[in-house]
């Protein structure tokens, strides 16, 4: 698994696809939370990262598909996932090496963000901010990206195709982000199942451990998706 994880990292670095997802979700962090004024942290007059980790599962929507694309889709249309099968790893090996990959790649695109929590805490008038909050919210965060990744490399795990993997990923990750929540407002589910659906969605989790609670029932619905999705990926590459 060590040597999957360790080249996959050495390809998006040597191409520069790790340094340019950083770059793009930092940058586009920035431009929204500090130049327009609709969703300018700094005009918002309180001392908060709401709009941040409101904005950031948008971006991940589509920088972690875009991350993940190329996984196996590239391996099946070059032919070198015949020369993968070959070596002495099992297929979790080789999934769980791509799969830790792309969440170095994640956890540096995030961390830098923290520059965001300096900020706020220096302009703020009192000098102090809801530090539980924001720590459950980067936990969420980051746990939201997993799940995005776990999505998108089983999609890629689906065809040779990696612009086709890419919209497939998009879409997967965002009915499962806000799919569920949508369908419990329909008429029918109102009042009796409505709950239940939110509960299915990645949306529900997310909001309820940005409030700095970190619940156990959260984090074991996250790490069953990314179970579930990993396990669909395992199962459809050994048929490859």
């Amino acid at each position: 698994m060590f040597s999957i994880w360790k080249k996959e990292l050495g390809q998006f670095f040597s191409s520069f696809t790790g340094y340019i997802a950083i770059f793009l979700f930092l940058i586009v962090n920035g431009i929204f939370l500090f130049l327009f004024p609709d969703s300018s942290i700094l005009d918002s007059g309180y001392a908060s990262l709401d709009k941040f980790f409101e904005l950031s599962p948008w971006i991940l929507l589509f920088l972690v598909p875009a991350l993940c694309m190329r996984a196996f889709a590239d391996e099946f249309r070059t032919g070198t996932f015949e020369i993968l099968k070959t070596r002495p790893l099992t297929s979790w090996q080789i999934i769980l090496g791509k799969y830790f990959s792309v969440l170095v790649i994640i956890f540096f695109a995030i961390i830098p963000t923290i520059l965001y929590v300096v900020t706020i805490k220096i302009l703020s008038t009192t000098g102090t901010i809801d530090s539980g909050g924001i720590s459950g919210s980067y936990i969420g965060l980051f746990f939201l990206a997993a799940v995005f990744a776990g999505i998108s490399i089983c999609c890629s795990s689906f065809t040779s195709n990696a612009i086709v993997a890419f919209f497939i990923s998009c879409l997967f990750c965002l009915l499962l982000y806000f799919g569920f929540n949508e369908l419990s407002k329909l008429e029918i589910f109102r009042g009796s199942a409505d709950y239940y659906l939110q509960m299915l969605g990645i949306d529900f989790h997310y909001k309820s451990i940005s409030r700095g609670v970190v619940d156990s029932r959260d984090i074991i619905y996250f790490i069953s998706v990314i179970f579930l999705f990993l396990l669909i990926t395992a199962k459809n590459i050994k048929v490859k």
